[in-house]
């Protein structure tokens, strides 16, 4: 099978399609997402999310921040099952969704965990990282903020973000605090989306 155009092992759709199924299940008591996004729960959220891991598939330890629904850090998670390596700290402050988010990763074998705290408080415990992800959560400029220990600590590092046609404003904000690389990624599921991939941030010194 394929999703974005990028074969995808049986295994690895199996699960995706499990989860799919929780999903539904779970956000008829609790909010996970926009209602209105529900009918098309496959191409939305899950081949949408898909496309982090896709464009990072090396294994490695994540940060996937106000994890929520599961989008997109546990289909990384379950991406991450098929190589055995790699792993995904699901930041989630709401103890609703983290109880979601552990049944989902249970119930699917998805390597990774979930911290019950609030997204400033997480570097400290999650501790060194390779890759960051956060879908629909906050601008750059705040991005930024969460992100700073993290990419400090590892220059090596990348943020990945989902964001819509007016990122370039949110860019335009943070270049006013932070120096960065920017790669730009054509979202492959909404034509006027697109993914940021962010390395070597540092704050601006006056």
């Amino acid at each position: 099978m394929q999703i974005n155009g990028k074969d995808v092992s049986r295994e690895t759709c199996e699960q995706l399609e499990h989860f799919s199924e929780l999903f539904r299940k779970w956000a008829k008591s609790i909010n996970l997402v926009a209602p209105s996004t529900l009918p098309d729960l496959w191409n939305r959220h899950v081949a949408d999310s898909a496309q982090i891991f896709q464009l990072s598939s090396e294994p490695k330890i994540w940060a996937d921040l106000g994890s929520g629904g599961g989008f997109p850090g546990v289909i990384t998670a379950i991406f991450l099952k098929g190589s055995g390596e790699g792993w995904v700290h699901l930041v989630e402050s709401n103890q609703k969704k983290a109880a979601f988010l552990r049944q989902a990763l249970l119930e699917t074998g998805a390597r990774g965990s979930v911290h019950v705290l609030r997204i400033e408080d997480a570097p400290q415990k999650i501790g060194k990282v390779d890759a960051i992800s956060a879908r629909a959560l906050a601008d750059l400029d705040l991005l930024f903020d969460f992100l700073e220990h993290w990419m400090t600590e590892n220059d090596q590092c990348r943020a990945f973000f989902h964001k819509g046609r007016d990122y370039r404003q949110e860019v335009s904000k943070a270049n006013g605090r932070w120096r960065f690389d920017l790669l730009e990624h054509r979202s492959a599921v909404e034509t006027d989306s697109i993914i940021l991939e962010i390395g070597g941030l540092r704050r601006k010194v006056n």
